[in-house]
């Protein structure tokens, strides 16, 4: 399979295996070690580059980037960060001022984790890097030499223009082609463009492997060295991204990156967006998507118990049309859907409502850790009285899912400390959850139900919040 793209400033043609990684080829490329492998799975942020379409510049693991997502698109490794005549970039030169590197090896994914927020003008240095590991320096000269780059002028040779829009706008081979249709050339493989096409794809390789941002997908090649058989990359349909809002409903296509879905939801459904910002790290978060999210059925995948509380409708689309239900009957046990073969997850709407949603996640780390229970509640109060209630969880069973029977025990009733403890003990008729390396049942049970006290506390106006220090 050919994949054209801008490395380091300079036009490159690839051929390689549809699931060939970008950290492979690079590796296999001369003169390009300077990228390293670490995990292997998208945690350690040792394979960090930055990688720049028509949105701009954006920080993703190499490691489970493959090359096929790179069509068009500018990618710059630790090599291309100097400029051309050898001149230090800003962090580059701050990370040796503010002694930012010890044993090294992690030092070449921060410096393109850096580079780029410094691109995008991003100051938030702990939410950038929280996705990078370092063993040696305790972070904090990494973080005083990004503080110290925040002023200086961004180089001329990082502002990439992605080959797909330089292609389009320099008269160039490829003018003429619409920004946002992908470049293919004869010889490669043709992937789907369109829902349409997918669609049929789908239909005539059921059960074929859907690649958007590879998060998941990538570590069933890189750990568990499967053969993926047929594949099709979803980043080349536009129609399959961005969040579209109106006056009745806000949706997200399947195919939204976790990023994307966090600035749009941002405004509307903070405790969601929070949610979303402890999903993995920036580089993950920068390629994983919310359909992907939902369509693994994951029983800990943050995603679905917010959809669920916010009363999410999924679009499933096949060849015989569209086909939608409420987001909670999707998942009927652990590892099965209710989606056939040949469907696949178009896109998930969320009726406009005013805020009442509250989300908890409790893991080991606050950054970067999978849920042990993740809990997610639209609870409407009116004159004290629950009038509606939607509880849904994250690791309390073998699939997201609500809590039937505490709403019950909510709805209708009074907005009381009493009520409130009656739900609490309502829950243990809702889920038997499972002790695991994560969490024993006990305790995942305790913790859920002293989220919805949490819930009833904050209410009340009282600080529930570890990160925050009062006096």
């Amino acid at each position: 399979m050919r994949t054209t793209f801008l490395l380091n400033g300079s036009e490159i043609t690839a051929d390689t295996t549809p699931t060939t990684t970008l950290l492979d080829w690079l590796r296999g490329h001369p003169g390009l070690t300077g990228t390293k492998e670490g995990c292997n799975e998208g945690d350690c942020g040792a394979c960090s580059v930055m990688v720049t379409d028509v949105d701009g510049a954006r920080a993703l693991n190499a490691c489970i980037l493959f090359m096929p997502q790179l069509e068009g698109k500018a990618v710059r490794t630790v090599e291309g960060i100097s400029a051309p005549d050898g001149t230090l970039h800003p962090v580059q030169q701050a990370m040796i001022d503010h002694h930012g590197s010890q044993c090294g090896f992690c030092t070449p994914g921060f410096i393109t984790t850096m580079a780029t927020a410094h691109l995008n003008g991003d100051t938030d240095h702990d939410t950038a890097l929280a996705g990078n590991l370092c063993r040696c320096t305790g972070y904090a000269p990494i973080i005083r030499a990004a503080e110290a780059a925040e002023t200086a002028p961004v180089p001329d040779h990082v502002k990439d223009i992605p080959l797909l829009l330089a292609k389009n706008t320099s008269g160039g081979p490829k003018a003429g082609i619409a920004i946002g249709t992908p470049l293919v050339r004869e010889t490669m493989a043709m992937p789907p463009t369109t829902l349409g096409t997918l669609a049929t794809w789908l239909d005539q390789n059921p059960g074929g492997t859907l690649i958007a941002g590879a998060t998941d997908v990538g570590l069933w090649v890189t750990k568990q060295f499967r053969d993926l058989g047929p594949v099709a990359f979803l980043n080349r349909i536009p129609d399959l991204s961005g969040v579209t809002v109106t006056e009745d409903d806000i949706r997200i296509g399947a195919a939204t990156t976790l990023t994307d879905l966090h600035n749009a939801i941002a405004p509307r459904h903070p405790g969601f967006a929070e949610l979303i910002r402890r999903y993995g790290s920036v580089q993950v978060r920068n390629a994983a998507t919310i359909g992907g999210n939902v369509a693994n059925g994951s029983p800990i995948g943050d995603g679905s118990p917010a959809l669920m509380a916010l009363g999410a409708t999924l679009h499933l689309r096949s060849v015989d049309g569209v086909r939608t239900l409420p987001i909670e009957d999707f998942f009927i046990d652990y590892g099965k859907q209710d989606r056939a073969e040949n469907e696949f997850v178009e896109a998930i709407t969320i009726p406009r409502q005013y805020d009442a949603l509250r989300c908890y996640k409790l893991s080991k780390r606050f950054d970067q850790d999978i849920s042990a229970v993740c809990g997610c509640f639209w609870i409407e109060v009116v004159n004290d009285v629950v009038t509606e209630v939607r509880l849904a969880f994250g690791g309390m069973a073998g699939t997201p899912k609500r809590a039937a029977h505490a709403e019950t025990a909510l709805r209708g009733q009074p907005w009381t400390d009493a009520i409130v403890a009656r739900a609490m003990q309502a829950m243990s008729r809702d889920f038997q959850p499972l002790s695991d390396m994560r969490a024993s049942a006990d305790y995942r049970m305790q913790t859920a139900q002293n989220m919805l006290l949490r819930a009833w506390l904050e209410d009340q106006g009282q600080a529930t919040n570890v990160l925050e220090v009062t006096s």
